[in-house]
């Protein structure tokens, strides 16, 4: 069957474009949390004096969520429902953002850990359930075509986490550099850092608002049970099954991967182009703004990007594609390590065009004919955004020694981490697309 014939939204009589624009938009939401967290890291280290590798702990705590909550959502999602599951990720979601203001008034590091730990819990939840559920909206044969429709929309998220990360944190906080305000008195840090981090939580408080107008929406609609009719569980029988498939197993190592070199990327773009810039001459608070600038243009390449592919995949493989996005990605990633100047930061911007079709696809590829199993197969590949909590602390603390040898960068050294992230991805695409052939001559 052709599959640029067959309907993306419609299947056995049912139109699930409405239940699809209501889901699509909680992608938005998790795609907020996500970028308005990666800038964070540089503005932590700021208000409490630390090094890279310490403010890199938010992503630890933020992608640990994701990990920790990932198979007991498939759990929760097989007894119930994939829409209890969503309802449930929203309220944690909530709940972890009004949690920044307990932590403001504890004034300590650790409590905001704790916050982001449990509003990624929620996230954990969010996309065990919307990502497999979005699957089931139609015909199995364009399933990633249609879950890279969705994930267009995950960009969009993105973009307003950035542009409020830059306009409502950054450019607010006190533009004292990290160096100053190791000077200051401990009465002096003490007003200063109440003082940024009552800046720092404002979003938060009014993101969890939006979040909770939204648990209120999905609450009251009529969404499809696509699904949620065998409510049996026999979870060790189920993961032993789901991990002896060699395209699922490859998958989630991929998903591991690709997530790490996403985060490493657009997190460290910052503490990339602010050396950039400050070798121009240009103060540490306007380069990390600037810096951020080109983040955000990043973000609209890679959205734009999701959207070009998105039509792609009707005339292209997407095993074909992800192996071609892959390689495109390590050539840039090659740039940003030898290029010291502004070429380095522009091949930067450029691999987040290559990055757009490889959360998606790899989550399509992988889940590809498990039916009922894909809510524990969704389950290992969220865990795999483990990846974007245990990869960049490691690139953190290459960027804390300095200089590597005699004089080259270590920031720039740092991205032979994400590097090694899209060879990875370029094999299981190569692996995909050869299983493809197979299944197309069988």
């Amino acid at each position: 069957m052709n599959k640029t014939k067959l309907p993306l939204l419609k299947h056995n009589g049912v139109n699930y474009l409405l239940p699809f624009i209501i889901i699509t938009a909680c992608f938005a939401l998790w795609g907020f949390a996500n970028d308005i967290t990666n800038p964070m890291v540089k503005a932590f280290s700021k208000i409490f004096r630390m090094n890279v590798t310490q403010g890199a702990l938010v992503q630890l705590a933020f992608y640990g969520g994701y990990f920790a909550m990932a198979f007991p959502a498939a759990i929760f999602i097989k007894r119930f429902s994939y829409k209890s599951g969503i309802l449930l990720g929203l309220a944690l979601y909530a709940v972890g953002a009004f949690l920044f203001f307990p932590a403001m008034k504890l004034g300590n590091y650790y409590p905001f850990l704790a916050a982001y730990f449990v509003l990624t819990c929620g996230l954990s939840f969010l996309e065990t359930s919307a990502n497999p559920y979005i699957l089931t909206m139609g015909p199995e044969e364009n399933a990633t075509r249609r879950l890279n429709m969705a994930q267009a929309f995950n960009p969009i998220g993105s973009l307003m986490g950035m542009y409020v990360a830059m306009n409502f944190i950054q450019a607010r906080l006190n533009p004292m550099s990290t160096a100053e305000r190791a000077l200051l008195s401990d009465a002096e840090f003490e007003i200063m850092k109440q003082s940024d981090l009552s800046i720092l939580i404002a979003p938060y408080l009014t993101i969890g608002i939006i979040v909770i107008v939204m648990f209120l929406i999905i609450l009251i609609a009529r969404m499809p049970k696509n699904g949620d009719a065998d409510k049996s569980l026999h979870f060790g029988a189920t993961l032993k099954r789901i991990f002896s498939i060699h395209n699922y197993r490859q998958g989630v190592i991929a998903q591991f991967f690709y997530v790490g070199a996403q985060i490493m990327c657009w997190t460290f773009i910052i503490q990339y182009g602010t050396r950039v810039f400050m070798n121009q001459g240009m103060e540490e608070q306007a380069a990390e703004v600037l810096s951020q600038k080109y983040n955000i243009v990043a973000m609209i390449i890679f959205c734009i990007s999701r959207l070009v592919a998105t039509y792609l995949m009707k005339f292209f493989d997407p095993g074909k594609m992800l192996r071609a996005f892959a390689i495109a990605a390590g050539i840039f990633t090659l740039g940003v390590i030898f290029l010291q100047n502004i070429w380095g930061l522009y091949c930067l911007v450029a691999v987040s065009a290559c990055m757009s079709l490889m959360f998606p696809t790899i989550y399509g590829i992988a889940l590809k004919g498990m039916g009922d199993d894909a809510k524990f197969g969704a389950a290992g590949l969220i865990m795999a955004i483990l990846g974007g909590s245990i990869l960049p602390p490691a690139q953190a603390a290459i960027i804390d020694m300095g200089t590597i040898g005699a004089a080259f960068p270590a920031v720039n050294a740092s991205f032979i981490l994400p590097l090694i992230c899209f060879v990875v991805v370029a094999w299981y695409g190569t692996q995909a697309y050869k299983r493809s052939k197979i299944t197309i001559h069988a």
